[in-house]
């Protein structure tokens, strides 16, 4: 299972969220956890693998410039 950090989290926020929680007799982990559920609408596996191409595939990509590629280095001599 995996974890995540939050950085530079608004303490206003921490604390709508801690109040959500114990409104729904949850942690704030598990709130946390039923609201990313929630926003991603449960997509997963090839679903998920789709959204992904059709947001970043094709057109929608980024095509990086491939660097030159120089001649390999001399091997050394181990014979000298």
């Amino acid at each position: 299972m995996a974890s995540i950090t939050i950085r530079n989290f608004d303490d206003e926020l921490k604390e709508r969220l801690r109040i959500q929680a114990a409104k729904h007799g949850h942690s704030m982990e598990e709130e946390v956890r039923i609201l990313l559920r929630r926003a991603l609408g449960g997509v997963s596996g090839p679903a998920l693998w789709r959204m992904s191409r059709d947001a970043f595939g094709g057109d929608n990509g980024v095509d990086l410039a491939l660097p030159a590629r120089d001649d390999a280095r001399k091997p050394p001599d181990f014979d000298a």
